[in-house]
C-alpha cells in the first residue's frame, strides 16, 4: 500500500514512527510517572493512585520479585485479576524488574488455567482469591513456587476495603473455599518491602515483554510473544495517529475491558498512562445499572470497548442521562461494531464511534479510523505508521482492490512468534514477514480496509460464501432484537444452511418475523433457514460473542 494514503486521509500522522526513540516499556512508564507525579493515574471504587504513588508500589513489588524471591530477568510472572489496583501495580512491577507478565483469564477454568501456566513456565502468579481455588486444584502440577493472592478490596480507603472484602466473601459469596499453604498476601509484600533494593534491568527491544495468550488462527491457547518492541512500537504508532486529539495529563478514559486483554492493556493501560491520564477501572462491566452509575461521576474524554458492551449500554434507560459534553473519542475494538450499534452511538453520545482493528499477535492495533471520522463508515480504517496490509489468496498472491481474500499484516508491532510453538508460528508467518490473520477482508481504492469475516466462520450454502458479519448486522437492526450470532449448521441439499440465534429485546418477537424482516433484507442463500431464542449469548471475558461454542452446542445436540 502506498504510503501517503496516510497523510491524505488522516491529516499530521507520520508515515513512520520511531522504535528507537524508547529501548523498553519500563522507560515510558518511568518518563510518564516524572512528568505526571501528582495527577491521578488508576482509581477504582472509590479510591485513586496519583503517578507517584503507581510509581512507589510498582517499585517495591519489583524489589520483592527480585530480591525476596530471587527471580532474574526473563523469569515469568502470572497475574490472574480483574481491573483493580492491584493489577497496574503488579504490572508495572514485574516489567520493572525485567521479568515477563504473563496475562491470565480470572475466569479460566482450572484446565485452562493448568495449560496457562504450565505452557508459560510461570514461576510466581499473583491471583485475587475469587480464583484461588481454581488455582488450588492445579498448583501442584505447575512449576508455579510462590502464589500472591489478594482480595479485591485490598487497596481501597479504610474502611471500605474491610466492607467490601466482607460483602464480597460473606454476603454475595463469590470467594470459594481455598487453601493454599505458602501463599502471601500481595498488600503485604508491597507495603512492606524496600523500594531502595530494586536494581533496575538492562532491558532492549529485544526482550520479551508478555506472553499474551490467544486461540490464535487456529487450535489450542498459545503465547503470542511480545516484545518490548512490540508494545513501544504500538503505543508510538497509536500515540501518532491520536495526535492532539488527547491533552497530555488532562484526559480521562473509562476502561471497562479487562486490562490484561491485550486491546484495554495497550491501548488504556500503557498509551494513556504514558500522556499522563486518568483511567477509571471498571471491575464489572456487566453490572450495567452500576457502571452506568459510575459513569455519571467522571468528566470523562475517552472511552473504550467493544460492540457487545455499546449495546448494552445503550440499552440501559439511565444511560442517556450521563454528561456526555467532554467525550472526545470512543474506539470499538475486540470484534466487529455493527452500523445500528454505532448509529445509536452517536445518536445518544454525539460522538461517533471509532473501529479500530487488531490482533493479540500485532500488540493490538494494525488499522484504525481517522479519528475526525464524522460517522460510521463500515470500514475498520487504515494501517497505522509504519505498518503494512495487503489482502492475500490461500497462496499467497496479493489480490487485486476490492477483491477479498486474507487479510496480512506487517510491521514492527507484529509478535515474535508463539512461545515455544515454531510449527503454529510458520502456519501464520511467512517467509518475507507478514503475519496472516485469519480474517477475510478487502480493500478499497482509498486505502480503507473492510473486514468481511473470520476465515473459519464463514458459512458456504450451495457453493456461495456466507459471512455471519452481514447477517448479524442486518437481524441486529431490527427493533426488537437485542444482540444475535450465526452459524452454519450442516444441511444434505445446500451442504450448510445458516442458523440464527437471537436475544429478544421485545418478547412479542416471533420467528416468522425475524424470518420476513431478512427477506427484505438477505438474498435467499444468505437468509437464516433456523432462528433460535435465546435469553443470552456465550461471550468471552471482553463480550465477544462466541460462534464456536454455538457451533460445538449445536453439534453436541445434533
Amino acid at each position: 500500500m502506498d504510503k501517503i494514503w496516510l497523510k491524505n486521509y488522516q491529516e499530521g500522522v507520520p508515515a513512520e514512527i520511531d522504535p528507537n526513540e524508547y529501548q523498553n516499556i519500563p522507560e515510558i512508564l518511568e518518563n510518564a510517572f516524572t512528568k505526571y507525579a501528582d495527577k491521578p493515574s488508576f482509581h477504582c471504587m472509590g479510591k485513586t493512585f496519583t503517578y507517584r504513588e503507581i510509581d512507589l508500589l510498582s517499585k517495591k513489588f519489583a524489589a520483592y520479585l527480585q530480591k525476596d524471591l530471587g527471580l532474574k530477568k526473563g523469569d515469568r510472572v502470572a497475574l490472574m485479576m480483574p481491573n483493580i489496583l492491584q493489577y497496574p501495580v503488579a504490572l508495572f512491577g514485574v516489567l520493572r524488574a525485567g521479568m515477563i507478565a504473563v496475562n491470565v483469564n480470572p475466569l479460566y477454568t482450572a484446565r485452562e488455567l493448568e495449560h496457562q501456566l504450565i505452557d508459560s513456565g510461570s514461576k510466581a502468579i499473583v491471583i485475587f482469591e475469587n480464583s484461588a481455588a481454581v488455582l488450588q486444584e492445579i498448583l501442584a502440577k505447575t512449576p508455579v513456587k510462590t502464589v500472591i493472592t489478594t482480595q479485591i478490596g485490598d487497596f481501597l480507603k479504610f474502611p471500605k476495603s474491610l466492607i467490601v472484602n466482607f460483602v464480597i466473601k460473606h454476603v454475595k459469596k463469590m470467594v470459594p473455599a481455598w487453601s493454599i499453604p505458602g501463599s502471601v498476601s500481595f498488600k503485604d509484600v508491597v507495603f512492606n518491602s524496600d523500594e531502595s533494593r530494586w536494581e533496575k534491568p538492562t532491558l532492549t527491544h529485544e526482550d520479551t515483554a508478555f506472553l499474551q495468550y490467544t486461540g490464535g488462527t487456529t487450535g489450542v491457547s498459545k503465547g503470542a510473544e511480545l516484545t518490548h518492541k512490540n508494545i513501544v512500537s504500538n503505543m508510538l504508532q497509536a500515540k501518532a495517529w491520536i495526535g492532539d486529539l488527547v491533552e497530555p495529563g488532562k484526559d480521562i478514559i473509562i476502561t471497562p475491558l479487562p486490562l490484561y486483554h491485550i486491546f484495554s492493556l495497550t491501548a488504556n493501560c500503557f498509551i494513556f498512562s504514558s500522556l499522563g491520564a486518568l483511567n477509571i477501572l471498571i471491575t464489572n462491566p456487566r453490572d450495567i445499572p452500576g457502571f452506568v452509575k459510575e459513569l455519571k461521576n467522571w468528566n470523562f474524554t475517552a472511552f473504550t470497548g467493544v460492540n457487545t458492551l455499546f449495546n448494552g449500554l445503550l440499552n440501559n434507560p439511565d444511560f442517556k442521562d450521563v454528561d456526555f459534553s467532554h467525550l472526545k473519542v470512543t474506539l470499538g475494538g475486540g470484534m466487529a461494531v455493527q452500523r445500528p450499534v454505532a448509529e445509536k452511538w452517536k445518536q445518544v453520545t454525539k460522538t461517533p464511534l471509532i473501529e479500530a482493528y487488531g490482533l493479540t499477535e500485532t500488540s493490538p492495533a494494525a488499522c484504525i479510523n481517522p479519528m475526525n471520522l464524522p460517522d460510521y463508515n463500515g470500514k475498520i480504517g487504515m494501517p497505522i505508521s509504519s505498518t503494512e496490509m495487503v489482502i492475500k489468496d490461500d497462496d499467497g498472491n496479493d489480490m487485486p482492490i476490492g477483491e477479498s481474500g486474507e487479510i496480512c499484516i506487517k510491521g514492527p508491532q507484529v509478535m515474535r512468534g508463539y512461545w515455544n510453538r515454531p510449527e503454529e508460528t510458520a502456519k501464520v508467518m511467512t517467509s518475507d514477514g507478514w503475519f496472516r490473520t485469519g480474517d477475510i477482508g478487502v480493500m478499497d481504492d482509498r486505502g480503507y480496509f473492510q473486514i468481511v469475516d473470520r476465515k473459519k466462520d464463514m458459512i458456504l450454502v450451495s457453493g456461495f460464501n456466507v459471512f455471519p458479519n452481514e447477517i448479524e448486522e442486518v437481524v441486529a437492526s431490527h427493533p426488537k432484537v437485542l444482540e444475535c450470532a450465526c452459524i452454519g449448521v450442516p444441511d444434505e441439499k445446500s451442504g450448510e444452511a445458516v442458523k440464527l440465534f437471537v436475544v429478544k429485546s421485545d418478547e412479542s418477537l416471533t420467528e416468522d418475523e425475524v424470518k420476513e424482516y431478512c427477506t427484505k433484507e438477505l438474498t435467499g442463500y444468505k437468509r437464516p433457514r433456523y432462528v433460535e431464542f435465546r435469553k443470552d449469548l456465550p461471550k468471552t471475558n471482553v463480550g465477544k460473542i462466541l460462534r464456536k461454542d454455538l457451533r460445538n452446542e449445536t453439534q453436541a445436540n445434533a
